[in-house]
């Protein structure tokens, strides 16, 4: 793969990063505001019957979950979803001048794309994980004949808008595991750069010492051809 082939296909693996940033802040950021900042994540309740006489059911949260995980979540995307653009836009930038990274920005772009797919893979498995205790517990472990989809339908007395909620970490979930894939990518592309620099290195120190030993080689001889001229005369 040429340089700027090589480069080109950097810029699109940023561009997706980009886009399933942007797929999976949306909708956290939305579910937030429904939430009034609660967090849904890893919340447990029960159904409990209104009054005696209605079959009417409300859901009570026994305990929210930790803010702390949805924050982490989107603070995660919204990093996501900055850097990929910075660096998309960098990498265009590098395209049009025919320019290429220098060997330290390389190897520092490495470390950032791999706390990248650590931070995201970490996001998205707090996402998948909590959603799905939260269903769990919203169906009571399936036992409820309507589905977690389903319920988003359904008032749950919680005087919140829980209209959505399904719909926002259904699609939070794709945004930020597809974001994950994409990171990983763009972190293999630049351990190949990196290593392809160190290919470079070497192979430039292996020149610069042949031509070393072949001026050496060559001093040597005219210093040996001028002593015997010497001697002759």
């Amino acid at each position: 793969m040429t340089k700027d082939n090589f480069i080109f296909a950097q810029c699109i693996l940023y561009f997706l990063a980009f886009i399933f940033g942007f797929i999976a802040v949306v909708p956290l950021s939305e579910n937030t505001e429904d939430f009034r900042g609660k967090c849904l994540l890893f919340t447990h309740g029960m159904w409990q019957n209104e009054n005696m006489t209605v079959s009417k059911q409300r859901y009570l949260i026994e305990e929210w979950g930790p803010q702390s995980s949805c924050s982490f979540i989107t603070i995660v995307g919204i990093a996501s979803l900055i850097l990929s653009a910075i660096q998309a836009w960098r990498l265009l930038f590098f395209i049009c001048k025919g320019h290429d990274d220098s060997v330290f920005n390389a190897f520092l772009n490495l470390l950032l794309s791999s706390l990248m797919v650590f931070a995201v893979f970490l996001s998205s498995t707090i996402v998948s994980v909590g959603f799905s205790l939260w269903c769990d517990a919203i169906t009571e472990g399936g036992n409820m004949p309507s589905s977690c989809e389903d319920l988003q339908d359904t008032d749950l007395e919680l005087g919140l808008d829980n209209s959505a909620f399904y719909d926002q970490f259904a699609i939070a979930q794709f945004g930020l595991w597809a974001a994950w894939l994409t990171w990983l990518g763009i972190t293999i592309m630049a351990f190949l750069k990196v290593y392809h620099n160190y290919r470079q290195e070497d192979l430039l120190d292996s020149l610069i010492h042949e031509k070393q030993l072949l001026l050496g080689s060559s001093s040597r001889r005219c210093s040996d051809v001028l002593e015997r001229k010497s001697g002759l005369i």
